[in-house]
């Protein structure tokens, strides 16, 4: 019989990246199986976008139906298995009453004694895993490893099913210059820079072998403008954008810096040169939320910072100096260089 999966994770866009892993390992352990994706409706590209999962279940709109029709449309799926990335009551009694036969959830929930029957000791809080490992140890049930490491995560994302960008979008990357993605933002989700450190960064970097992009969503660009009128040079691409296109933009450039913020975990994933600056905070320090990849890295001061706990202007990331994060995207445009041969314009 062929099994269906629902990976319930109806969170961010990076939550969402760092989930997807779920799906890829569980069609490697299940050849065949089809998996479904239960997302809110502003991550459903992303979510499209990965070959491991086959169809997107929108909670958005299941939240809009009467509680028996949502019943009926999840029961309508088909799934015999449900996995509870993110801990939901709604979903969770939505799921048994749909008559999923497995349904998999952590024991520090309450409502997952009453609601599942596969439960899987985890406590994120204070684990010294990284959450991608944390989302595999709930496939335990279904014979997963009991422990991925970074390494090997990184090899399940799946995000390869790109949309075509517009034509005045995908002429932007000038293949002789190292095209490196700036997204200062991040609505909340994490400890900013700062804009007088991208101004300071981008004024470093020359101009003659550097072109630099700055994203964010519409709102995010009024916030910007102070950066975008100091440095005249870059080009501004907030708010002009779709999901699906800014996920396809992000794998068209060399390298992208960012808080711990969704741009940061799809650029990792999508395997390009990927910077993220944390703070030595619990529980948003790097060990946990890192981006994954094979060029993925981070700048994180080795300090117990406690000031950080009490303000969101943390000194911590406004110490590390732009001087500083220049020459590590100089030592990444010589990778570069030399993967190209010594010859950008003509690479592959």
């Amino acid at each position: 019989m062929t099994r269906t999966f629902i990976i319930s994770r109806a969170d961010a866009i990076g939550d969402v990246v760092l989930t997807l892993p779920v799906a890829g390992v569980l069609k490697e352990l299940y050849p065949g199986a089809k998996v479904i994706f239960l997302g809110r409706s502003y991550t459903e590209d992303l979510i499209k976008a990965c070959v491991h999962v086959d169809e997107f279940l929108n909670w958005d709109e299941l939240q809009k139906l009467s509680p028996e029709e949502a019943v009926k449309k999840m029961a309508g799926a088909g799934a015999d298995t449900i996995i509870h990335v993110l801990p939901h009551p709604e979903i969770a009694r939505m799921a048994k009453r749909a008559g999923i036969r497995q349904r998999i959830g952590t024991t520090n929930r309450l409502y997952h004694w009453w609601y599942c029957n596969k439960l899987v000791p985890l406590s994120r809080k204070n684990s010294p895993y990284h959450e991608a490992q944390l989302n595999l140890r709930l496939l335990r049930p279904l014979g997963a490893e009991v422990l991925y490491s970074p390494e090997e995560i990184g090899h399940y994302y799946g995000l390869r099913r790109l949309t075509a960008l517009p034509r005045e979008i995908a002429v932007l990357p000038d293949p002789g210059k190292f095209n490196l993605i700036l997204h200062p933002k991040s609505r909340g989700h994490g400890r900013e820079w700062g804009l007088d450190h991208y101004i300071q960064l981008i004024n470093l970097l020359p101009k003659d072998r550097f072109k630099v992009f700055i994203t964010g969503t519409s709102a995010e660009g009024r916030l910007l403008e102070p950066l975008l009128q100091a440095c005249p040079s870059v080009t501004d691409m907030t708010g002009r954008l779709s999901l699906a296109e800014f996920i396809t933009f992000i794998s068209r450039a060399d390298g992208l810096l960012a808080s711990g913020t969704g741009p940061l975990h799809l650029a990792a994933a999508l395997g390009i040169h990927a910077i993220g600056i944390f703070p030595p905070l619990r529980p948003i320090h790097p060990g946990r939320w890192a981006p994954i990849g094979p060029r993925a890295s981070v700048l994180v001061k080795d300090i117990d910072c406690v000031a950080c706990k009490r303000t969101m202007d943390c000194t911590c990331i406004r110490d590390i100096q732009p001087d500083r994060v220049k020459e590590i995207w100089l030592s990444r445009l010589s990778v570069l260089v030399a993967e190209a041969g010594g010859d950008l314009v003509n690479r592959s």
